[in-house]
């Protein structure tokens, strides 16, 4: 039985994972392990390991690697934690294959500990472009991965150019996919005490509202504060009820999170909720019911494509990145935000685009890993 170790180290490392876990978890020739670490074992980023047990998995080890401060010295040296720890992680547990998620720091401390110790490396959802350094993350775990799961065509095709072989070029989809899938197939209501957690107003999701979800660019460090509340000043000059979501952990977050407190200190947040995290199910529901997704956040390029959300793109964090007709994109300025979104709410909900998958990505990630014949081509070749 092949074992199978799953490295996670935020909250979107999981969700868009988690599909595939559950295959693994089920599959009759795989045995899965679990390496929880980063933010997703803090509580400030919402205890992203409470909603991995919860979902039924057992983590096998948690790794503290995550440097207070949140700059691009810290993000570094945080990657060097990683390196540090998670090669001994790896030796104990001893799997067969180390599977890694997309492009941050730990994706890359996870990607350096995997191959030195000529463990086989599984990439999910390598290929794509975004013009920041996540992209120089994502291209260089490529490089060094021996299973590639991208989630879209395009994708699929520029880890070829890159030289990689077309036989271990799997396109699968987005495992994320499964989860909206599944979730609005359920067709099951919001929790009645939704509005329990977090901090501001309490929300009519039945009534119109957006989503705020905007995250630090990492080659804009210094920058996220203002742009932050840029967009949280449009939001208020609609007159909408709106959800905001706590950032992510990368260089800058802590000038995002500023950028919030103060807005609450000085404006009048009754129509405004602040959650620093939502379990996905409960985010998916929201996504389908909202006006508008507003932010720079991958999940309106991916979710929101399959879903039909109306989206409103902020910035460069998500350039280049593949999508559908539901995103328009806009600057930073508050007037150029409240113009994105008033051209959305008057659009409506778009139609169903499949451009990250067709919601059954876990089962063909699961049974390729059961059955691919890997050689560590990558230490003969490089």
């Amino acid at each position: 039985m092949r074992k199978v170790c799953v490295v996670i180290g935020s909250r979107a490392n999981y969700s868009s994972i988690k599909a595939a876990m559950q295959a693994i978890q089920n599959h009759s020739e795989l045995e899965l392990q679990v390496v929880v670490g980063a933010s997703a074992i803090l509580d400030r980023y919402g205890s992203v390991v409470d909603l991995i047990e919860q979902d039924g998995f057992t983590p096998d080890a948690r790794v503290f690697m995550l440097l207070e401060g949140e700059s691009p010295i810290t993000m570094a040296k945080s990657t060097g934690l990683g390196l540090m720890e998670l090669p001994t992680v790896f030796e104990r547990l001893a799997p067969d294959f180390v599977v890694t998620v997309g492009d941050r720091f730990e994706t890359m401390a996870t990607t350096l500990a995997s191959v030195y110790i000529n463990i086989p490396l599984a990439h999910t959802m390598g290929g794509e472009v975004s013009g920041t350094i996540d992209e120089s993350i994502r291209h260089a775990v490529t490089k060094f991965a021996h299973v590639h799961f991208p989630a879209c065509n395009d994708a699929r095709e520029r880890i070829i150019r890159m030289g990689e072989r077309e036989e271990d070029v799997y396109l699968v989809g987005c495992p994320r996919m499964d989860l909206v899938r599944e979730i609005l197939e359920a067709e099951n209501g919001l929790p009645c005490d939704l509005f329990a957690d977090g901090v501001g107003g309490a929300i009519d999701p039945d009534a119109p509202f957006l989503i705020v979800s905007q995250h630090p660019v990492t080659t804009e460090y210094g920058e996220g504060r203002d742009q932050m509340m840029e967009t949280l000043i449009a939001v208020s000059r609609l007159g909408l009820p709106a959800i905001v979501l706590w950032p992510n952990p990368d260089a800058g977050s802590g000038q995002v999170a500023e950028s919030i407190r103060v807005f609450r200190e000085h404006h009048d947040d009754s129509q405004i909720h602040f959650f620093k995290n939502l379990p996905i199910d409960v985010y998916i529901r929201l996504m389908k019911r909202t006006t508008c997704l507003v932010g720079n956040s991958s999940s309106g390029i991916r979710e929101g494509a399959f879903i039909g959300t109306p989206v409103v793109n902020i910035g460069t964090r998500q350039s280049n990145r593949e999508r559908g007709s539901n995103v328009i994109d806009v600057g930073y300025t508050a007037d150029e935000v409240e113009a994105g979104i008033r051209q959305q709410v008057d659009h409506g909900p778009y139609a169903s685009e499949p451009v990250y998958g067709d919601g059954f990505a876990g089962k063909k990630i699961a049974d390729i890993l059961a059955s691919c014949d890997v050689r560590l081509q990558k230490q003969i070749t490089y």
